[in-house]
């Protein structure tokens, strides 16, 4: 008479397929080593060049914030053609070589609008515009300094609803942005001179409820008058 067949337990069922497992991974391992090896080999070499990589960049960054508060003081002073160029016989290279050199990084993005801002100052309009637009940097300032620099440059150009646009979307970058009345001040503006007399309303209104104390403020109500006639 045949025995009885023994019921395995969960555990041992278990244990059984962790086994089966461990020879089946074994087999796969013997059959497939050689590719295992260099995709293994491959993902050492691309963390390796990913951490090269950010080292390299966060000490461009580095530099190139050495260098940008090297030729700050020329900014300030108003000096720009010299601080766009940089000062021969020192170590002040100018703000068109950082951009050059280091316009990737954080510092050298930052670079861009100072060197923007030196164009539009001498009244290099199209230089200035093209670092305006070139920013890509992720500090909310200078976002909002990208897009009324590009503003302006419509403005100028007589192009006053692509100007209301930009300067709406530099208002809006931030609460926080310190020319936020003066930006919706110009977008009003040049609403209204599109013939887009609403929308130059609402802003100016936004002004008058919200910044009182802005230089913005002093402007609202010419504006206002002028729309209303």
């Amino acid at each position: 008479m045949l025995a009885k067949k023994k019921k395995l337990s969960k555990k041992e069922i278990k244990q059984d397929k962790l086994v089966e497992l461990y020879y089946k991974s074994q087999s796969y391992f013997g059959q497939n080593k050689n590719r295992i090896y260099m995709y293994a080999g491959v993902l050492v070499v691309v963390v390796l060049a990913v951490i090269f990589f950010v080292n390299q960049r966060a000490a461009s960054n580095e530099k190139a914030g050495v260098e940008l508060s090297r030729i700050m003081e020329l900014y300030d002073q108003g000096s720009f053609l010299e601080a766009i160029e940089g000062r021969q016989g020192t170590n002040i290279i100018g703000l068109k070589r950082i951009v050059d050199e280091y316009g990737s990084t954080e510092n050298g993005e930052t670079a861009k609008i100072y060197l923007a801002n030196s164009y539009s100052m001498l009244g290099r309009t199209e230089e200035a515009f093209k670092y305006y637009e070139d920013y890509s940097g992720s500090i909310d300032m200078f976002k909002a300094a990208s897009l009324s620099g590009q503003a302006s440059y419509y403005s100028i150009n007589g192009e006053y609803k692509k100007a209301a646009d930009l300067y709406n979307r530099a208002a809006r970058v931030s609460k926080e942005i310190a020319q936020r009345p003066e930006y919706l001040l110009q977008a009003a503006i040049n609403y209204i001179n599109a013939g887009n007399q609403s929308d130059a309303k609402d802003l100016l209104q936004t002004i008058k409820d919200d910044y009182k104390t802005s230089s913005a403020f002093a402007s609202v109500d010419r504006y206002l008058v002028q729309i209303d006639q």
